[in-house]
């Protein structure tokens, strides 16, 4: 065989096995391995600078819902040069997911480019804060509502250590929270821990998780959460009613007006299913709180359906209403609705 014929053919067998293994790589990872220019990062690199929006999921369910999903997705549009890191307590590692992650959530969310997957390690989050020496003597097995504990204590920590923005997966970003150290009221005196942002190492935090500890009630629900916030929010400021749509001030921290987050309240959370004459356009609001606790009927966005959650999805989370919205037989149509990209 001619020498030149010989080198081309020895080409093209390195080119087919190279191809091959690409392929082979491909199809193991298209569900369990996350973008190696992601897994590369290490989360002091990603939230270092302060600047992160932060969620978790404190079970260890792995397949974000919808509603999660379009959480996600809507604060990685409004905030796109920021880094957007969801927290899983069942992820095990940051570069491999597990055999059974399977949602395509996590297909979704991993193709965002400022979005990131970390797991949940609590031992080592609460290590250097008040919350350690209790989360090691906790007996979790006897805890009522230890999903939400664990949450109410997590997402202190994260934000008192690297800063940014903590909101719950059930919270649908519209436009960016121009503050840097904020509590959202969801009533007059009331705050809530479900949207909150301060910069590292702030004192407010430091003292929430002191609180947390030495006043730790958990068949108390939300004492460990937002009626924590509201206590603490009470020592270091004197509150008054909110005059019209305006915030509240105290020292170097923000008291945001219910409108802010919370426009439609909880005792009203169904109006997000219905339909409406007219939308209202939230031009007071930073985010929406879908009260996703308070549905226990099992509510869902249902393509077509022209509710006001629904066109919510359309126009802020466009690629989770594309791929994970089922119509009205249990059909995903993969087809967007007009006004998204």
């Amino acid at each position: 065989m001619p020498k030149g014929l010989r080198l081309s053919l020895s080409l093209i067998l390195l080119l087919s096995c190279g191809l091959l293994y690409q392929l082979t790589l491909k199809s193991s990872c298209h569900f369990s391995c996350l973008p190696p220019y992601k897994s590369q990062q290490g989360l002091e690199a990603i939230l270092g600078k302060g600047r992160g929006i932060v969620f978790l999921e404190t079970s260890e369910r792995m397949e974000p819902s919808p509603l999660a999903s379009c959480a996600v997705e809507s604060a990685a549009k409004i905030y796109p040069e920021q880094p957007v890191v969801f927290f899983m307590k069942g992820l095990r590692d940051s570069m491999q997911l597990p055999p059974n992650a399977t949602s395509p959530a996590f297909s979704l969310l991993s193709a965002l480019d400022n979005v990131f997957l970390f797991p949940l390690n609590m031992k080592r989050l609460f290590e250097d804060t008040p919350l350690f020496s209790w989360y090691t003597q906790i007996n979790i097995s006897a805890e009522r509502h230890w999903l939400h504990v664990s949450s109410d204590a997590s997402r202190l920590a994260i934000i008192w250590k690297y800063g940014g923005i903590y909101m719950d997966t059930d919270v649908i970003s519209i436009r960016p929270i121009p503050e840097e150290n904020f509590l959202a009221a969801q009533a007059s005196q009331d705050s809530s821990n479900g949207v909150f942002g301060f910069l590292p190492r702030h004192s407010f935090l430091w003292e929430c998780m002191e609180n947390f500890v030495e006043h730790y009630n958990s068949d108390v629900w939300g004492n460990q959460g937002p009626n924590l916030m509201s206590r603490m929010l009470r020592v270091w400021c004197k509150l008054k009613d909110f005059q019209e749509v305006s915030d509240l001030r105290c020292l170097n921290l923000s008291f945001l007006h219910p409108q802010r987050f919370y426009p439609i309240s909880y005792p009203e959370w169904r109006r997000y299913y219905d339909v409406w004459d007219t939308e209202p356009s939230f031009n007071d609001s930073y985010a929406l709180h879908l009260w996703n606790y308070m549905n226990q009927e099992g509510r869902a966005v249902v393509r077509g359906s022209n509710t006001l959650a629904e066109n919510l999805y359309r126009k802020h989370c466009p690629r989770t209403y594309r791929d994970l919205i089922q119509g009205p037989e249990g059909l995903v149509t993969g087809k967007l609705g007009p006004g998204n990209t």
